[in-house]
């Protein structure tokens, strides 16, 4: 008995695409200040917690306060089955007990079920409580997987 021929494709036949889904992500983010200390030009607060919404799971920022009203971070998400990852730029404002984000996210990597994960213009917001440096953050947007 022959064993059944695998169909393969002929010599720069391209392969078949594979269908991208999209999902529309709503998350909350609940972190603490691992490293660093303070709101200052350039200085790095270090941020681990877990999300909570349509991709929960644990959390990690990187946010830099880049000028008195910028910040810049890398954002890293680890849902079950892959992780997540990309990088933000915001409006930043200070005042008082509390200092505030507003901007976008870039999705620019993945790994596992999120192996082709990417997205631009994420609504990236949150706050920053001065005296723990503690954020609460949010993700909102259409992610392609």
């Amino acid at each position: 008995m022959l064993a059944p021929a695998l169909l393969l494709p002929a010599a720069g036949d391209a392969l078949p695409a594979r269908a991208a889904a999209t999902v529309q992500v709503n998350d909350t983010g609940h972190l603490h200040r691992t490293s660093g200390r303070g709101i200052t030009i350039n200085q790095v607060l270090n941020e681990a917690g877990s999300a909570s919404g349509t991709i929960p799971g644990a959390i990690y920022i990187h946010l830099r306060v880049v000028s008195v009203n910028r910040v810049t971070a890398e954002v890293n998400i680890y849902p079950h089955g892959g992780f997540v990852g990309g990088e933000a730029s915001a409006g930043f404002r200070s005042s008082g007990a509390t200092a505030t984000f507003n901007g976008t996210l870039t999705v620019t990597r993945g790994s596992g079920r999120y192996s082709h994960a990417h997205a631009s213009g994420l609504s990236f917001t949150g706050t920053i409580a001065r005296a723990s440096d503690a954020i609460l953050v949010h993700v909102n947007g259409r992610l392609f997987t």
